[in-house]
């Protein structure tokens, strides 16, 4: 029998109180009020209300040695992007790396795989897999349906997905950025339940107006707590926290209890914070996590104080699985799935030959998912359209990693590279390699550097190649956390020295890939407007 003595927060009854809990085979036996000297705080855990763990670049085993640490219990976790690459069998791994942890993660069954039709996938998830998976207990839910053009328009294959997540009484997610009027109204009456893609004031409010739940969302690249945290106050019981993507260098610093703090400052009620960070996830995806009840789970965490949300102590069923700087949670022995199947490149494949004199250029904003599409003078030397680093308009590629394919060739705006180029096989959705860069060479020294890894991070120059290998999935690594992190960071300060002005560089090209969110994108097989969904030429004649 464990004792846990502090100032007990009954989030739900909106109490603070001196006492005392005790837990028995990893249930709470008793909760009493009891004066002693303890003065820190002890309350449900933190629940990240939708992530891709993947983009931690770690397995969930080691996801949950940094997570714990900040006091989070549990995820609702989309294996979207393991699915892109390897299909049910990536999922299956996830579900049972996470199961050798004492880790909550609840994940989802991926609905968009590939996402588009737009894009090369290593994998396919139609309705009949997601009609298994919907039948195991280990799926929580449908997770995002990206497809809303599909659900607008009646697609037959999407609509027999959220079908079999209804005939599971599964909730569903959705993923649905800047849908209003009468758009979102079909969409929400489809069944889908919550959208973490709200990146204005006016468009979170009508969501919830018409029945939805808002997921406030601050990764690493889309920040939209600022945008949407006003809403709290009279909406705390239909909103939730996530993170959605996040680095590991920014998962070593914090990850939901940076949220509380944040609006805690802003003074909004800490039972409403906590509300949201803690329990609605629970009562949505009917998750079994403890809400610091007599007869649940112990899944609770003690904290320094209600401010900071510094946690020095963190309970999962029962077990200490972080105490005071000590991670208490075992090594997990698993096997590297990968699927990588192209040859190194050459630098005759990343030329672009044109005599347009306007070109259509992706301009990415730091901490944003959305693009816009601009129009700039097109540089071209030889017949070949190249770099413009003083006005940066600079060179990117999207290789098809799972066959030789011809790069697709764009160009971008915001990144800043004054030398060299950086490149990555984490490329949403589909995860084939992106990379961007001053001049030809460099691009293609950087996707060789990825290719010869078979999927990871890099940045080159004239003088330097560092990498990070990510051999699961291509996406992720079979190291820990720690390691990854300052591996990681190493790598986001050399791109940053070689000009980059984003928050987070690698996070941001990994999104330029992403189709299903506008305005303008590069898949493998081209330039893509997001707006009209379709695809679209770079060169304007």
């Amino acid at each position: 029998m464990k004792t846990i003595k502090g100032n007990i927060v009954d989030i739900q009854n909106h109490l603070i109180f001196k006492g005392e809990i005790t837990i028995e085979a990893g249930i709470i036996k008793t909760i009493v009020e009891k004066e002693h000297n303890v003065n820190h705080y002890i309350l449900p855990g933190f629940i990240d209300a939708h992530i891709h763990i993947e983009s931690s670049m770690l397995v969930p085993s080691e996801f949950a040695k940094l997570a714990v640490r900040h006091g989070t219990v549990a995820t609702v976790s989309d294996p979207h992007e393991i699915a892109n690459v390897l299909g049910v069998k990536g999922v299956e791994f996830m579900i049972e790396n996470g199961k050798q942890t004492p880790f909550k993660f609840n994940f989802g069954a991926p609905s968009c795989v590939p996402a588009t039709s737009f894009e090369s996938a290593g994998a396919v998830i139609d309705s009949d897999d997601i009609k298994t998976l919907m039948a195991n207990s280990d799926i929580k839910y449908l997770a995002e349906m990206m497809n809303y053009p599909g659900v607008l328009f009646d697609d037959e294959e999407v609509l027999k997905k959220i079908a079999w997540a209804k005939h599971n009484n599964k909730p569903i997610d959705g993923h649905a950025p800047g849908l209003r009027g009468e758009d979102i109204t079909k969409y929400i009456a489809a069944g889908i339940s919550t959208d973490h893609e709200c990146f204005t004031f006016d468009e979170a409010l009508e969501k919830l107006q018409k029945g939805m739940k808002v997921i406030i969302r601050e990764g690493s690249a889309a920040k939209n707590f600022d945008a949407l945290i006003d809403l709290l106050p009279e909406h705390f019981k239909n909103i939730m926290f996530c993170s959605d993507d996040k680095h590991p260098d920014d998962l070593l610093l914090g990850h939901i209890n940076q949220l509380c703090a944040r609006a805690v400052k802003k003074g909004i009620d800490v039972f409403k914070v906590l509300q949201a960070a803690c329990l609605n996830p629970i009562k949505h995806y009917n998750l079994d996590v403890g809400t610091l009840k007599v007869g649940e789970t112990a899944d609770c965490i003690v904290i320094k104080d209600l401010k900071d949300f510094k946690t020095l102590q963190t309970y999962i069923n029962g077990e200490l699985v972080f105490d005071r700087g000590k991670v208490n949670i075992s090594d997990v022995v698993f096997d590297n799935l990968n699927n990588f199947n192209c040859d190194t490149k050459n630098v005759e494949n990343f030329r672009f030959k044109t005599s347009a004199k306007k070109i259509r250029v992706i301009e990415c904003f730091d901490g944003e998912l959305v693009t816009n599409e601009i129009i700039a003078d097109a540089l071209i030397e030889n017949g070949n359209l190249v770099s413009n680093t003083e006005t940066d308009v600079l060179k990117m590629t999207v290789v098809n990693r799972y066959n030789n394919q011809k790069p697709a060739i764009a160009f971008i705006k915001n990144f800043g590279l004054k030398e060299g180029a950086i490149a990555s096989s984490v490329g949403h959705d589909s995860h084939n390699i992106i990379a961007v860069g001053v001049d030809d060479a460099s691009i293609c020294k950087a996707v060789n550097a990825i290719i010869n890894l078979k999927g990871g991070i890099c940045a080159v120059n004239a003088s330097e190649e560092k990498t990070l290998a990510l051999p699961v999935a291509g996406i992720m690594s079979d190291q820990d956390g720690e390691t990854i992190g300052a591996k990681y960071a190493a790598l986001d300060k050399k791109a940053k020295q070689m000009g980059s002005k984003l928050n987070a560089p690698y996070m941001s090209l990994s999104f330029m890939a992403l189709l299903v969110i506008p305005s303008l994108k590069l898949s493998d097989k081209g330039l893509f407007d997001g707006k009209g969904f379709k695809f679209t030429s770079l060169d304007i004649k």
